[in-house]
């Protein structure tokens, strides 16, 4: 029998108008709500705080490694029912009173484990990740300025930079709620899943094979079978069979190598790689898997091998075809530390004494796309969204509230000035950093404040388009070029800008969204805004505390050429992080995509992009009858690879086959069971596999106690790392 006091959307003083006007929402959504339902909760607190701990540390101790593992907030969504039922049957119910707190008594344990609580663990446990990115995106500057640029930074300035970037975000989203968050238009369509899994996981379950002890048996498969490729036999976490079969072929191991090539053929064993980079396929719908799948095929086996063999465009053949490293125009690496001055900024004479940077022939085409994806979203959304974005912009004003926000009225709101002050005092610490410590992170004050302009003014249309679409367009190119081109010379000033202007939309973007789902849920947006907050306080300091330890115990971490053959930290993000600092900020996009730089016709990537949405749109309109043109999505399919670098063929492949098997023919042939456990399984297997991992550093190694046969040698494709010009010297490469 249900509560009394909940109000539910049957009853007959709901009006039939007030129902979600989205047909996802009205299937997916409860329109229902028991305020009765204690959330500050001891468990709540002991389960969020020891979750956003533990996520934290995880998804910064793997965000080293050669297959970074992201420990999504689904994995805890699944994790914490169990221990929540737990607590609830073994905490003692004897209720006591606090000091100071009046008479008001208080109890360890509240009754039944409730969604509410459960929801505000996850939130609490992703808050200081945007969107499932795993760890905190301002680290990457303390990694790239101590283990790639060898310069010191302080703790103090490190952690002053990753809080304020975090935070600063919240203050301009907390402004924005009452318009795009409390209209029903604006319905975020991935915070439905998440109520999905939670509706599932609360329901009563008298399956034989309850949905805990499925999870319970998959965590322990997934974390027994780890040993094999993250001990025993590393070379099961990319098969390139094509290596092994050609072992002497430099374009035969460049076509077959899943690690440093284009991955014909290659495949995995491993988990940690299947949900690498693009995080568990099994969460992915397999309309966006196809949409992957088609850009991928396009890029890496039409565009590429075309470029480079067919073409040798930009002289590709004197450099590796997949690389993520700078290099001489004689295919040497590019010495980056030798172009740095005292002053952490460009030595003009050594620049011109080493010459023009060169990308790699994936690593150029790889921001010619991005160019082409930026483009394209903005016209893309705007031709085939932007009637519906603008007339359901102008519902949030006109349209009558729907069941949900008139439910959530009851609950106390957030005061305006929480965002007021959260976004002062932001932006006051932030100008104390850029000018105190300037010479730590060479930002200046204007590049903060036009950093912050910047970003506000684009987090209402990105907020909106993620509302709408589900589509979230990223500003990191584009705060790297901007500036790149007004400050050049000066490489972790570009970061910084980069990190305050795009991080700050994100973690925005991020914030609205777990108040959607708050919002679906019922739960009292006070709760939320301080789970939020003291959430991302507490992951961003876990997750500098960690990359401090790391960058300091382990010798050449991050330096791929100077670590062991079989060693996993090769901080495959940082490097592509440093190369960009190195091309947007140190040399400048003058020098690279200018009139001074080899590649400047990588900007009419920029007209192609915005070009081609348009013409898909002319022939849906010229042919309406013909419904598969209207599903061609070019931001899609030319940002599908924009992972790579730092994610390699390897991850696309086992990502794409593992996607279509669960969500095309298990999806379509046993429903049932995929509605039961798909997202169980996906959340045991990571947590299988990071807890093992974790017991590997501590046990074996941090030890250095590793096993050394040819099952532990990598993929043995080391000739793809190789160029195919005559007379171009490199160590371990044959002679052309």
């Amino acid at each position: 029998m249900a509560p009394t006091n909940v109000t539910s959307a049957t009853a007959a003083d709901i009006d039939r108008d007030e129902l979600s006007p989205v047909e996802e929402v009205r299937l997916t959504v409860l329109n229902s709500d028991d305020p009765s339902l204690p959330v500050w909760t001891f468990r709540m607190w002991f389960l969020g705080l020891l979750s956003c701990a533990l996520l934290s540390f995880l998804n910064q101790f793997f965000a080293y490694r050669t297959e970074p593992l992201i420990i999504t907030q689904i994995t805890v969504q699944v994790a914490t029912l169990p221990i929540g039922r737990f607590l609830e049957a073994t905490l003692p119910e004897t209720r006591f009173r606090i000091p100071g707190c009046g008479s008001r008594l208080f109890s360890l344990n509240s009754g039944p484990f409730n969604v509410k609580e459960h929801v505000l663990i996850s939130i609490f446990a992703n808050a200081g990740s945007a969107f499932g990115a795993g760890s905190t995106f301002a680290v990457s500057i303390v990694n790239i300025i101590k283990a790639f640029y060898h310069r010191k930074i302080s703790f103090l300035a490190s952690w002053l930079l990753i809080i304020t970037t975090q935070v600063l975000g919240y203050g301009w989203a907390g402004l924005l709620r009452k318009y795009v968050v409390e209209p029903a238009h604006m319905w975020w369509p991935s915070t439905l899943v998440q109520v999905s899994l939670f509706r599932a996981l609360h329901e009563k379950d008298d399956q034989r094979m309850s949905r805990a002890k499925f999870f319970v048996i998959a965590l322990i498969c997934s974390f027994s079978w780890y040993l094999v490729p993250g001990y025993l036999v590393p070379t099961l976490s990319s098969i390139s069979w094509v290596c092994w079969a050609f072992s002497k072929s430099v374009t035969a191991q460049q076509l077959g190598s899943g690690m440093r090539g284009l991955g014909l053929g290659a495949l995995t064993l491993d988990w940690s790689v299947v949900a690498s980079f693009l995080f568990s396929p099994l969460i992915s719908p397999f309309f966006a898997i196809v949409n992957v799948f088609a850009g991928y095929v396009l890029i890496i086996y039409v565009v590429i091998p075309i470029a480079y063999w067919g073409l040798d465009l930009y002289s590709a053949h004197k450099f590796p075809i997949f690389s993520s490293h700078l290099f001489t125009s004689e295919g040497q690496k590019y010495d980056i530390s030798a172009i740095v001055n005292d002053k952490f900024e460009l030595d003009q004479d050594k620049y011109q004494e080493q010459g023009r940077i060169h990308l790699s022939m994936f690593f150029a085409l790889t921001y010619g796309f991005g160019f082409a994806t930026i483009a394209s979203t903005i016209t893309h959304v705007g031709f085939f969204y932007g009637r519906e974005i603008y007339e359901r912009f102008r519902a949030s004003y006109k349209g009558k509230e729907d069941i949900h926000t008139r439910l959530m009225r009851r609950y106390e709101d957030i005061p305006h000035w929480w965002f007021y002050l959260m976004l002062v005092v932001t932006l006051v610490v932030s100008l104390v950093l850029c000018t105190f410590l300037k010479d730590q992170v060479q930002m200046p004050w204007w590049g903060l404040l036009f950093a912050g302009a910047m970003a506000f003014v684009f987090t209402l249309p990105i907020s909106i388009i993620t509302a709408t679409t589900n589509q979230t367009p990223g500003l990191n190119i584009i705060t790297e070029y901007v500036m790149g081109i007004i400050y050049p010379g000066r490489p972790i000033a570009n970061v910084c800008f980069k990190v305050y202007g795009y991080m700050s939309v994100a973690q925005a973007v991020s914030f609205l969204n777990d108040f959607k789902l708050g919002h679906y849920m019922k739960i009292p947006p006070r709760s939320m805004f301080l789970v939020q907050f003291i959430g991302t306080i507490l992951a961003g300091t876990i997750n500098l505390a960690v990359a401090w330890w790391l960058l300091n115990s382990i010798e050449n971490i991050c330096q791929d050429e100077l670590l062991p053959p079989d060693s996993p930290w090769t901080c495959p993000g940082d490097r592509v992080f440093f190369d960009a600092s190195v091309i947007w900020g140190l040399a400048g996009p003058k020098r690279i995509f200018g009139s001074q730089g080899n590649y400047p016709a990588m900007n009419w990537f920029f007209v192609g992009g915005a070009l081609g949405p348009v013409l898909v749109w002319l022939l849906h309109k010229a042919f309406p009858k013909q419904s598969w043109i209207a599903l061609i999505n070019l931001p899609v399919l030319l940002g599908a690879t924009g992972m790579m670098p730092p994610a390699t063929a390897v991850n696309y492949n086992s990502w794409i086959i593992v996607g279509t098997i669960f969500n095309f023919f298990i999806f379509r042939y046993r429903k049932q069971w995929w509605q039961r456990y798909n997202y169980i399984l996906s959340a045991a297997m990571d947590a299988g596999v990071a807890f093992m991992a974790v017991i590997l550093y501590f046990s074996v190694g941090m030890e250095d106690k590793g096993l050394s046969w040819w099952g532990t040698e990598g993929e043995h494709c080391d000739l793809a790392t190789c160029p195919t010009a005559k007379g171009i010297l490199i160590d371990g490469c044959p002679v052309n």
